[in-house]
Parts: structure tokens; C-alpha cells; sequence
């Protein structure tokens, strides 16, 4: 797979081993008995503990005893109903902006501030509106390649930060902003108080959307962040809203018939039994949707020598040990024939219907869940600014590239247990992807671990995290290209081209730092050694 509702429910059954139980959710899975058993005793500790109340109550001891990074991120559970009351607005600016000529929007956000829009503004239900764009790459290749298809004239631009200080962003704002100088043709989301909301007023930009600041990045996908750029696009958000707002009711249900506390239990402790790979089956038109939950769950949970890495591969393993490792998840697609031993859980298709909404809630509830059963706090993302800081200080002068280790040494390193991440620096075409992915069957093959795929510097908002913070056993192969062409930074001293190179070494320093095993290579090296 490309590294790119209503209440409905239906009491369907979950079968664990050789016993069925109802559990009264829409999902089934065929659980081995000693997983079943695993989740019944964990759901029955919630009962016991009120987690699913305390949750609701906003109680931060439900994952650490401190209250920072929780106490203050936990407004997504009622996104839902604070969202539908700023629809209408968001209604009328679209509306407004189609009125007035514009044919397109470019969306310019990293990681949780854009992952849920692009699958909305691709998956959602669309009515009148603009052309979707999304610019979350330093690549100046990509950069250049975007604007040239853009008719800048009649183009919007939303600038998305919840912290309005990502590097990337700000540096996407400053080069359209020289291009454009129509502060109408401009808006933001944000929280409030932030360098962006300032700068946004300073520049008298149309709109300034304040985000509440409760909502964390990654949990943001029914706030502003993931909405704003939909609505905009045409997609119909009422009927999502409503799905979500159905899927938060039942997530207040008592653990035993809570869609998502049962999810998290079944994903956090097939985690502590070993499965810590969960492997996303969906259709291929469903792949933005992948890729969000990807960046929920490895961001949430990838921290202090643990972690569930989402692994979105086109086929199965090559080898049956090769779901050793492994759980599964399978969004509107059939159970494959797996061993027994393999727990998997079938949910609802998402692709094309209002339930993209109640997917969202249910998600963000089973990660906070799981977050709970492997004793992390899921809110936070401890690691991230390693690798921010080394890409500072590359640009300044004050770090020297990091050493790579030899290719073979690499991947001979991955066994069982491990996984090959393939973290490409090069620009995301179809014919970079169709190589990167025959790589990683290859790899996948040699090794028989899962291979990931991740383009920088997009990665580092979403895996990056797990990667650093997580368990050690991560081969990390960084594939390199040379540019071809390079844009300025207005108002910076490096460009484009010199940011996305800083960005690519800093991650490198940071892994090796950390004692991961990476190698460096360009695309053409990596499959004369596979073909060799």
C-alpha cells in the first residue's frame, strides 16, 4: 500500500479461539484463547478501576500520576459537538471563496495537521468545492512541481499549526506569501496565542481559525484541523460529525460493549504479549486513512522502549512465522486465512461514507486505550524534538554528519521481531514509489520482517517518533537522491533544498544517537544489493 456516520450500529460476534461471545459492537475477530483471555481480564480490570468514566472526566491518572501532556489534552473527546457548531462558518468561507473565482485549495500543515484532512478531502462525500492540495514536504523538487500546477490567482491558502512554529510550515507560508502577497487569499488554524495566530493578524489573513488548545495534534482529526480543509473542499461534515458523535456515545458504554476500550484492549495486549506490529488491511483507495491511523498509533504509543507500529503492506507475509509478531486490523475488507494463533479484528469499510467519522472517534479512543494497558502516556511525543533540534543544528553549523553503517551489516541485523524501516528522501513520484515498494517486497522477503515505508520529511511527524522512542529492534534504511533543483526560504539564510538535506541528516544523528542500526543509500544502490 501506497505510503501515502450515522449510528449504525450492527451486535455482531467476536470469536476468540474456539468460544463466540457478544460483545454488541460492530466488529468481529477471531481471537486465540490466550489473547481472549488476556482482553476479558483487562476489560474487567477497566470495570473495576472506572477507566472509561475517568477517561470521560478528564482524569490524567488513568495513564500518569503527573498531570502534564494529559490533563491539557483531552478536549478530542468532545470534538464531535464543539465541531458542529462551527460548521456554519466554515460553510459560509467556502461558499465565499467559490463565489469569488477560487478553484483550488493548498493545505500546508505536517503530521496531525493535515493526515485527517487528506483523508476526508479524499474519502468524503463531496458536493461544490475547491481542488485539494497538500504540501507537507521540504523537497524543493516537490515544492516547484506543486506550484506549477496551481494557478496561484485562484488558489487559497491554509496554513495549518497547532503549535505555530513547524519549521515546515512556516517555511511553506513565507515562500507562497512571497508569491501571493493577497493576505485574502489566506487562512489559518491554530491555537490560540501562538507566533502563527500572531503573524496571521499581523498579515490580515482572512481567517484565523482557533483551534481549542486541548486538542493534541494527532487527536485532532473532528477539530478544525482535519474539518476546515474538507468543508472547503465540498465534503459534507454533518453527517460525519454525527457518526462521530454516535461512536463517542458508545464509547461511554461499559468497558465489555465500548467499540473503542475494547479495541484498545485487544491491540495493547496483543502488544504485551509479543504482537506488536499491527498489520492495516484496506482497500487500496483507502490508503489515506492508513496512513492516519499509522501516524496515531506509532506517535501515541512509541515511547519508552515500547510501541505498536502500524505496518501498511500490499500483501501478506512471505512466510508464516512472519505474523509471529503480528495483529491485524481489516477495515471493510475480508478475514484472510491466517494462522490460528494471528488475532484479527474486521471493522466497518470507510471509504466513501459518513463513517469515516465514527472510525476517527473510535481510533482516537482505542489508542488512548492502549496507551493505558502499556503503561505510556499516548498524549505525548517525548522524542520528536531530537531530531528537530539536530536538523537546527546542522543548518547552524554545530553538528557534523553522523555515520551510517554498510547496508549488509543492516539488514543482516533484522530477525525475528524486528522490523526494516525504508525512510526515503527522495521526491514521492509514481515511479519512486513503485521502486521503494519493490525494495521493500524484497527486503520483506530476505528478512521476513514487515517493511515499512515512510517519505521525509513527513515521517518524522508520524513514525518518527516510534522510531526513536520506541523498541530497538528497527533496521532504518535512509534512501537518498542528489537535487535537481533548489528554492529559496524568504527571510532565511538556507533554502529549501538545504532544509529538506538538514532534515534528513538530523534523523540520522538522531537514530544513531539512540543506537539504531541505519544505513544510507541511494535508490539505485539499494536494489543492486537486493538484485545481488
Amino acid at each position: 500500500m501506497r505510503a501515502a456516520s450515522r449510528r449504525c450500529w450492527k451486535s455482531r460476534r467476536a470469536t476468540h479461539g474456539s468460544r463466540s461471545s457478544h460483545v454488541g459492537i460492530d466488529a468481529e475477530a477471531h481471537l486465540p484463547d490466550a489473547i481472549a483471555a488476556r482482553v476479558r481480564d483487562r476489560l474487567e480490570s477497566f470495570a473495576r478501576e472506572h477507566v472509561v468514566e475517568r477517561m470521560w472526566r478528564g482524569d490524567h491518572t488513568v495513564w500518569k500520576p503527573d498531570p502534564r501532556e494529559i490533563a491539557n489534552r483531552l478536549g478530542w473527546l468532545r470534538a464531535p459537538e464543539w465541531s458542529a457548531e462551527q460548521m456554519p462558518g466554515l460553510e459560509q468561507l467556502r461558499d465565499e471563496l467559490l463565489g469569488e473565482g477560487f478553484t483550488d485549495l493548498l493545505l500546508m500543515g505536517m503530521g496531525g495537521s493535515s493526515l485527517a484532512a487528506a483523508v476526508l478531502a479524499t474519502l468524503g462525500a463531496r458536493e461544490e468545492g475547491l481542488r485539494f492540495h497538500l504540501l507537507d514536504s521540504t523537497n524543493p523538487e516537490e515544492i516547484a512541481a506543486l506550484e506549477a500546477r496551481l494557478d496561484l490567482a485562484r488558489t487559497f491558502f491554509l496554513v495549518a499549526s497547532k503549535s505555530g512554529t513547524t519549521i515546515e510550515t512556516r517555511c511553506h507560508l513565507a515562500y507562497f506569501h512571497s508569491r501571493v502577497p493577497e493576505p485574502r487569499q489566506f487562512a489559518a488554524i491554530t491555537d490560540a496565542g501562538t507566533p502563527l495566530a500572531h503573524l496571521a493578524a499581523e498579515l490580515g489573513f482572512r481567517r484565523v481559525l482557533l483551534n481549542p488548545a486541548d486538542i493534541g495534534g494527532r487527536y485532532s482529526a473532528l477539530s478544525y484541523f482535519g474539518l476546515a480543509p474538507a468543508v472547503l473542499c465540498g465534503v459534507r461534515a454533518e453527517p460525519i460529525l454525527e457518526a462521530a458523535a454516535a461512536m463517542a456515545r458508545s464509547c461511554r458504554a461499559a468497558p465489555d460493549a465500548n467499540p473503542g476500550a475494547w479495541l484498545g484492549a485487544v491491540l495493547g495486549e496483543s502488544a504485551l504479549a509479543g504482537r506488536d506490529k499491527l498489520h492495516l488491511l484496506l482497500p487500496e483507495d483507502a490508503a489515506p486513512f492508513g496512513a492516519w491511523v499509522e501516524q496515531l498509533v506509532a506517535e501515541s504509543t512509541g515511547k519508552e522502549g515500547r510501541g505498536i507500529l502500524p505496518v501498511l503492506e500490499n500483501g501478506l507475509p512471505p512466510r508464516e512465522e512472519g505474523w509471529a509478531d503480528r495483529v491485524v486490523a481489516a477495515h471493510g475488507r475480508p478475514f484472510p486465512s491466517l494462522p490460528a494463533a494471528v488475532p484479527q479484528v474486521q471493522l466497518p469499510a470507510v471509504e466513501h461514507t459518513p463513517r469515516l467519522g465514527a472510525e476517527f472517534f473510535r481510533w482516537e479512543f482505542a489508542t488512548a486505550v492502549a496507551g493505558r494497558v502499556l503503561g505510556i502516556n499516548p498524549f505525548d511525543q517525548p522524542n520528536v524534538q531530537e531530531a528537530k533540534d539536530a536538523t537546527a543544528a546542522v543548518l547552524e553549523g554545530r553538528l557534523s554528519p553522523a555515520q551510517a553503517e554498510p547496508l549488509a551489516d543492516v539488514v543482516r541485523a533484522a530477525g525475528p521481531g524486528w522490523y526494516v524501516a525504508l525512510l526515503a528522501w527522495v521526491s514521492e513520484t509514481d515511479e519512486h514509489v513503485s521502486r521503494l515498494e519493490a525494495a521493500a517486497d524484497a527486503l520483506r522477503a530476505r528478512t521476513g520482517c514487515p517493511v515499512t515505508i515512510g517519505f521525509g520529511p513527513r515521517y518524522l511527524h508520524s513514525t518518527g517518533q516510534l522510531h526513536k522512542g520506541g523498541s530497538d529492534r528497527g533496521a532504518f534504511i535512509q534512501v537518498v537522491a542528489p537535487r535537481t533543483c533548489d528554492l529559496p526560504v524568504p527571510g532565511e539564510r538556507f533554502t529549501f533544498g538545504q532544509l529538506f538535506d538538514a532534515q534528513a541528516d538530523g534523523d540520522l544523528a538522531s537514530l544513531r544517537a539512540r543506537g539504531r542500526r541505519v544505513a544510507r543509500v541511494t535508490l539505485d544502490e539499494l536494489e543492486r544489493f537486493l538484485g545481488g
